[in-house]
């Protein structure tokens, strides 16, 4: 690639940053370039650079003169920098077709300061250090330790740890203990591995755990776990908030200072301090921030004062109260269980244990606030349960290892060491608890008393300070998380009345009236001063979080999206379902209502969801799992053999733009509303490159307006030359596998009189392409026509132009020219057009004229219309042809042949007058219809009949006239009948007559078809099978 010459050279001066270029070339004295050894040069925005070009598109690239463009990090983003103009990626029409002079959308590149990587500020303010100046009004952003690490350790170590670890080793004993530790761990490190798969599965924005879920398996799950899993650490507050006051509470009576009586006590403490951490939070992030490192350095001051006071010899006091420091037979006694009590079961104790071990997802909760949650929620996640797993694994192992589990306190219990009628471990230590072990009246040991921990502490205070540490750090963790996911599912408007609360305030967005919310309702439930009702169902709201997770990580897995490609690789989809189902089996091993209440509560706001269908699209992996699941079956399809029992009529419906012919969509959505396929197709005619963009601009209108219309049907349309070429495209092409039409629906062409002859030929042509292609017809015809193009434009602003309809002027399904604006939500803002097909019928009947054998087609789609509600009241009744002097005979075989068929058809006539000749009037109405198009070739030269042949192949020569007048008689006395017999029908069905290709012009068909079925009220559906059977009274 050679160097361009200084002359074709423009000023970049305005651009920043570093780049670099290395070429393999170099350029003589003489200015001619040639092959030499690399060179790389380095560019230094700061100054006025003299790499620049004549060329708009030069620095676009690596300095080749194109309109194609690099990968840059600003053409996959959805957001841009703030006063800089956006780059834009060259359309496809840009490179493949004609550049237009006006390149406005393609701007020179702005170079980023100090990136040569093409990423955007945002993902350099993610990359910077944590303990960098943040330039003034920069939001505050949190590495993985002080944003993550710090903040799950802090929710996960609770006042179970302190309280209640000691109780749960005396009973199970150290083995049990650590399965207990160890299968709880498992649950919430599957999750933590899902969290991490998830989080690094593209950028993660503020609404935690709602976010993660939702954008995984879509609005339904997500928004309702995020509702509850919102409320649930609202009321998390309160019992946090609770379980610090109770302890102040007995400080208080302990030195016999209480404030009015034990329940007001709570109630007084739990608001005020509720009220302190409120103002924390309210000061912003990055206060509590430094509020949670400050409750960080509490509780691990009060791990290493016990971890001290385990190896400080112990005193008189302590032994009597069972501590002994390190013994061999103390922890071999306390290693096997020692059931006690109505909790003393396995399960019991795991009920007790597992809430302690949740919290994992705290840090993911506050997603928007860390500088790279892609990196920190699985780093700090991660690490948090490995610490906080040591930790309690730790302090089980060290005071079993130190305390028996029945002490009585009292130093006057001492003995000297091999007394005889002592029993137990502390006998061969000096001390005698055997009265108060058999009585079981300890007030000390492990199984005893819940102050252990203290107890064998160095300075019991720092305990108690650790207690509070771990109390207020979970209450701040859990009324910040609380507002954080609701301020996200507010700005979804996924249920209403709750945008309120989406509004943020100050560089960090903060959701200051979310803080209020959860404020009123923590102090709501800290009112109540007893949680022990509430505290189960907010365990299983967070485990019903850690089922969703879970299962969100293994369906994304499992639907193998190309969009799922997590940067985190240690995790397995199988582990993810295995944390799913256990997280669900905890929930009622925990307590089965309250699981149930969980459950009960997410389906119900799942059903609204369902029911309101949001307008949101985050590509979830539902409809990956959507895509999967059709293509299978489709797939699958392929070797399921067709059989008659099978067989479902699938229609494509040539309706052009669907919304012009609403009543052709309505009949046809009727009948294969959840039974078949139904494909509304769509002929553009005209210059491909127009007509592409025509198509591209308004397909996805015509979707929502089936949609809008509740119509299950796709859409899909062509470019074509002509209207019969398009038509055979999509009879050969559209479809699926076995799931391709099978039916022609087709309107009448109501202005084949009028309309141009070659237009009538190119219609009578798609009937005959139609049977070539082995498909069956349905033709229909309406008193006020099919096309109520015209009618929109004098009621409606719509986009498109009915004056054009090719329809009217000679064409049918064609798509009208296109003008105005291609707005593709105007065709959904309009007003519906009321077809008959909408409204009930009543106690009519559905006429069928069964005339001809096709195959059973002419009975099925009567019979699966009068399915449907709003036929359902018809009557329906079934004409056939017969000779008046075999009535009863031919009456009692068709009667047979229905019930074989169980169409449920019971009345049957047969018409005996069918070859009846019509009246003279309405044989001079035929003979009138088609004069216009005859040949009167009957005295005409033979050579200028043939000439008159071949221009106009539409004509009709009087051999044809004379060969046809048997058949054209016909359909004068049809119609006569079914003025006679139809006249109030709700809809007549027809056998739709054939004319042969090549023998019958189009105008003697399209005359044929106007005389069968004018002067008819209802809807008439001429209709004819492909002469295969669709019916059969057999069972295999």
């Amino acid at each position: 690639m050679a160097e361009l010459p200084a002359t074709e050279l423009t000023d970049l001066a305005h651009a920043s940053g570093r780049f670099t270029i290395s070429t393999l070339i170099s350029t003589e004295d003489s200015g001619k370039p040639h092959y030499g050894q690399p060179d790389t040069v380095t560019y230094e925005a700061t100054h006025p650079s003299h790499l620049t070009h004549s060329s708009t598109y030069y620095m676009r690239t690596f300095g080749y003169n194109t309109v194609d463009v690099v990968p840059t990090y600003e053409h996959y983003a959805n957001t841009k920098v703030a006063g800089e103009t956006s780059k834009v990626r060259p359309t496809l029409e840009d490179l493949h077709s004609f550049l237009k002079l006006d390149n406005s959308h393609l701007h020179n590149p702005v170079y980023e300061p100090q990136k040569s990587n093409g990423l955007s500020d945002e993902t350099t303010e993610e990359d910077g250090s944590e303990g960098g100046e943040k330039p003034q009004g920069e939001p505050v952003r949190f590495g993985w330790v002080k944003g993550v690490m710090i903040r799950c350790m802090l929710n996960i170590w609770g006042v179970i740890l302190y309280l209640r670890l000691s109780w749960i080793t005396a009973q199970a004993g150290i083995a049990l203990t650590w399965l207990i530790i160890l299968m709880s761990v498992t649950v919430t490190s599957i999750t933590g591995l899902s969290i991490s798969a998830i989080s690094t599965n593209g950028k993660v924005k503020s609404g935690g755990t709602y976010f993660l879920i939702s954008r995984s398996l879509g609005p339904e799950l997500g928004g309702s776990i995020g509702l509850i899993f919102a409320f649930a650490n609202a009321v998390a507050v309160a019992m946090h908030t609770v379980g610090f006051a109770e302890t102040v509470r007995d400080l208080l009576q302990e030195h016999n200072s209480p404030i009015v009586d034990p329940t007001n006590d709570i109630r007084i403490i739990g608001v005020i301090t509720v009220t302190v951490l409120l103002g924390i939070s309210l000061a912003g992030m990055e206060w509590e921030a430094k509020a949670q490192v400050l409750f960080f350095i509490v509780i691990m001051i009060s791990f290493l004062n016990y971890i001290v006071g385990t190896v400080i010899p112990a005193s008189e006091e302590k032994q009597a109260k069972g501590f002994f420091s390190y013994r061999a037979d103390i922890f071999a006694q306390n290693f096997v269980p020692n059931w006690r009590g109505p909790d003393g079961t396995f399960f019991g104790l795991f009920s007790i244990f597992f809430p302690s071990a949740t919290g994992i997802l705290a840090g993911a909760n506050i997603s928007g606030d860390l500088k790279d949650p892609a990196i920190a929620i699985p780093k700090g996640t991660l690490m948090a349960i490995f610490w906080t797993t040591i930790s309690y694994l730790a302090i089980s192992a060290t005071i079993g290892a130190c305390v028996v589990r029945d002490a009585s306190g009292s130093v006057n219990d001492s003995i000297p060491v091999g007394s005889l009628g002592c029993e137990g471990l502390a006998c061969d230590y000096g001390w005698n608890f055997t009265e108060c072990a058999q009585k079981q009246s300890c007030h000390y040991g492990l199984s005893n008393y819940y102050q252990t921990m203290s107890m064998v502490s160095g300075f019991a205070p720092l305990i108690t300070a650790g207690i509070f540490g771990a109390t207020l750090s979970s209450a701040l963790a859990c009324l910040v998380s609380a507002p954080k996911v609701f301020q996200c599912l507010c700005k979804d408007q996924l249920y209403p009345l709750i945008g309120f609360f989406g509004k943020g305030y100050g560089k960090n967005e903060e959701p200051i009236r979310g803080y209020m919310l959860t404020y009123i309702i923590a102090v709501g439930f800290i009112l109540i001063a007893e949680l022990n009702t509430i505290a189960p169902i907010i365990s299983n709201f967070f485990l019903c979080s850690y089922a969703l997770i879970n299962f969100s990580c293994f369906h994304a897995s499992i639907t193998n999206s190309p969009g799922w490609r997590p940067s985190f690789r240690y995790y397995s989809k199988w582990a993810a379902l295995f944390g799913a189902v256990i997280s669900v089996v905890i929930m009622f091993l925990l307590t089965w209502w309250a699981a149930l209440i969980a459950i009960g509560i997410i389906v119900f706001l799942l059903g609204y969801v369902l029911y309101k269908k949001p307008e949101v699209n985050w590509g979830s992996s539902v409809q990956a799992g959507s895509y999967n699941l059709a293509l299978n079956y489709s797939v699958g399809l392929n070797e399921v053999n067709e059989h008659i029992k099978n067989y479902r009529p699938q229609c494509l419906v040539l309706t052009g733009p669907p919304n012009f012919r609403p009543a052709l969509v309505d009949f046809v959505g009727t009948f294969t509303k959840n039974l078949s396929l139904m494909i509304c197709g769509n002929v553009l005619i005209g210059p491909c490159k127009q007509k592409m963009s025509e198509s591209r601009l308004t397909s996805n209108g015509h979707i929502k307006w089936l949609t809008k219309r509740k119509i299950k049907a796709f859409y899909t349309d062509v470019v074509a030359d002509d209207l019969r070429s398009g038509v055979k495209t999509l009879m050969q092409a559209s479809g699926l596998g076995k799931m391709k039409p099978n039916i022609l629906v087709i309107g009448y062409k109501k202005n084949w009189q009028t309309a141009h002859p070659r237009m009538v030929e190119e219609y009578t042509g798609i009937l005959h392409d139609a049977f070539d292609f082995k498909y069956g017809i349905c033709l229909m015809r309406m008193k006020e026509g099919l096309n109520v193009s015209r009618m929109m434009q004098a009621h409606i602003n719509l986009v498109f132009d009915p004056a054009e309809d090719r329809k009217e002027n000679g064409t049918n399904g064609v798509l009208p020219t296109v003008t105005g604006t291609l707005d593709p939500d105007a065709l959904t803002a309009e007003q519906q057009a009321s077809t008959i097909f909408q409204t009930e019928q009543g106690k009519k009947t559905i006429d069928i004229y069964w005339l001809f054998d096709d195959g059973g087609l002419t009975l099925l789609i009567p019979f699966l219309l009068n399915r449907k509600k709003r036929w359902g009241k018809c009557k329906t009744r079934v004409f056939v042809g017969g000779q008046i002097h075999r009535m009863d005979e031919e009456r009692k075989a068709i009667v047979s042949l229905l019930s074989k068929f169980r169409l449920g058809f019971h009345e049957v006539h047969v018409l005996p007058d069918i070859n009846q000749k019509p009246r003279p009037e309405h044989i001079k109405r035929f003979d009138d219809l088609i004069a216009p198009f005859r040949l009167n070739d009957g005295f005409k030269d033979e050579a200028v009949v043939n000439e008159m042949r071949s221009d106009c192949p539409w004509k009709i020569s009087d051999e044809e006239v004379n060969k046809s007048k048997v058949k054209s008689l016909r359909q004068v006395r049809l119609n006569e009948i079914l003025l006679d017999y139809s006249r109030d029908a709700a809809l007549i069905v027809i056998t739709l007559p054939i004319g042969r290709k090549g023998r019958c012009p189009s105008s003697l068909y399209m005359a044929w078809l106007e005389t069968l079925s004018q002067d008819l009220r209802p809807p008439v559906i001429l209709t004819r099978g492909n002469q295969e059977n669709v019916l059969t009274f057999y069972c295999q």
